[in-house]
């Protein structure tokens, strides 16, 4: 696997606060930044196993140890703004401060107007845009006393383009919500060294969830496994906080300028070509 291994640049020590991390991306997120003996929070809601989703709190937990860093796993539904904040302190408390915010939790449906009532699209921005800002809101205390503190979305690139909103208007207007979040919080946080930038695949990223969601293993032959996006957040979170905010960023575009050039062991089905994400241009 293609690594981004700059000498120096680690997350030894370092406090890292992620939603959503019993599978997925922010469970590989939290496995990179163990590798470099990182403490992480999992925050995420999965606490019994569930019938077609693999991975939970404590199972992301015991993979994070024998990473080889500090798991502290916290039961957190992130439209409980109230339990945001109760966690959160948990965790600053726990690990003595918090370095690194990671807004991994989503919410998907993929229907049109007609297809979205107010429940769905109520549950997307509860847990996309919402949260982004709660989670960020809650753990800027705890960030302003880092020596590097970032705040990183899992959202879009600012591309307002008509073909991104019609298909799927109310996700769209969820995740791209959370990419204005990062864009205000960036330069609203600029003086006080907080970084918060935005990250998103360029392809499409094998998950359970996007197995269980669009169709079985057929969804996946065009997608990179969930390290790509792991690799590209390390790089940005090694960064200097008051030189790299408020970007909005491609995983392969980051990793390239990381110095990767061969990029086939990151292909879940190898040979295949590979499907743009949503809200990506032709490249």
């Amino acid at each position: 696997m293609n690594q981004v291994s700059t000498p120096g640049r680690t997350l030894a020590g370092r406090t890292l606060f992620i939603t959503g991390a019993s599978r997925g991306i922010g469970l590989a997120i939290a496995l990179r930044a163990a590798r470099d003996g990182a403490n992480v929070v999992i925050a995420a809601k999965t606490v019994e196993p569930h019938p077609k989703l693999e991975g939970t709190i404590h199972s992301a937990a015991r993979d994070v140890v024998a990473m080889g860093g500090n798991a502290l796993p916290l039961a957190l539904d992130v439209r409980d703004a109230e339990a945001i904040e109760t966690t959160v302190e948990t965790a600053g408390r726990h690990f003595g401060g918090i370095d690194i915010c990671i807004n991994n939790a989503s919410a998907i449906h993929l229907g049109d107007t007609r297809q979205v009532d107010a429940k769905r699209f109520d549950l997307m921005h509860a847990v996309n845009a919402r949260a982004a800002y709660l989670v960020s809101r809650a753990c800027v205390p705890w960030l302003i006393r880092s020596q590097n503190p970032h705040i990183l979305m899992l959202s879009p690139p600012l591309d307002l383009r008509p073909e991104w909103f019609a298909p799927h208007l109310p996700y769209s207007l969820s995740k791209f919500g959370m990419s204005i979040v990062a864009l205000g919080l960036a330069e609203e946080f600029r003086s006080a060294g907080i970084a918060c930038n935005a990250l998103w695949p360029a392809t499409t990223i094998a998950t359970a969830a996007i197995r269980y969601a669009f169709g079985g293993e057929s969804a996946l032959q065009g997608a990179r496994k969930p390290a790509i996006v792991a690799d590209a957040a390390h790089e940005v979170l090694c960064g200097d906080a008051r030189r790299v905010t408020g970007r909005f960023l491609l995983d392969e575009d980051v990793l390239r300028n990381a110095g990767v050039r061969d990029f086939d062991a990151y292909q879940y089905a190898p040979g295949k070509t590979l499907t743009p994400d949503l809200f990506v241009a032709e490249r």
